[in-house]
């Protein structure tokens, strides 16, 4: 059975970020539309709710049954999807994703892998979801995306977007980059 990802640096990277950039969505537009792909622990929903988001525009997925199940029992509406998979069509105003973005470790038992590991070298799945997101963000939304030093770099330009480092954390042996990508 797969683990739920439990909030780690990355986690914590991206929850202290929301919590100063949603008030400013916020402030923009009170009826924002948020999607968290991968919702873990659902640390990231509660922090949006709490920062503000109304509960009803807050949708989340994991492709972990056991972590929509985690996040149901938290009062929101979460879904099982393989990323984009059974997201219903509709636009949003902010998504968030912080992605297995570890390269395979065969050492690593399975039942975590599905959390931490991003493909054979580490950037597969962030490459599929940015192949997928343009279909589900507004023309002037936002994506809020993880990286990791660890993983083979993606070129968000190649994908369509404009992009910045936003912030980012330095660990002994990887960088955590926080990345703000818009629509070109």
């Amino acid at each position: 059975m797969p683990e739920i990802y439990e909030p780690q640096e990355d986690s914590y990277l991206m929850s202290d970020f929301l919590k100063k950039e949603i008030p400013k969505l916020l402030k923009i537009n009170p009826e924002l539309k948020l999607l968290e792909v991968g919702v873990g622990s659902g640390i990231n929903l509660v922090t949006t709710r709490t920062a503000g988001v109304k509960k009803e525009n807050i949708l989340g997925t994991d492709v972990n049954f056991n972590a929509v199940e985690h996040c149901r029992g938290l009062g929101f509406n979460c879904i099982t999807s393989d990323l984009f998979d059974k997201i219903p069509e509709q636009k949003f105003n902010l998504i968030i994703f912080n992605p297995p973005y570890l390269p395979l470790d065969k050492k690593e038992p399975k039942t975590s892998r599905i959390a931490t590991t991003g493909g054979k070298k580490g950037n597969e799945i962030m490459i599929k979801f940015l192949k997928q997101a343009e279909n589900y963000i507004n023309s002037d939304g936002k994506i809020f995306i993880i990286t990791s030093s660890l993983s083979q770099g993606v070129n968000f330009d190649e994908f369509g977007y404009n992009f910045k480092e936003v912030t980012s954390t330095s660990l002994f042996f990887e960088k955590l980059s926080l990345w703000e990508l818009e629509l070109k």
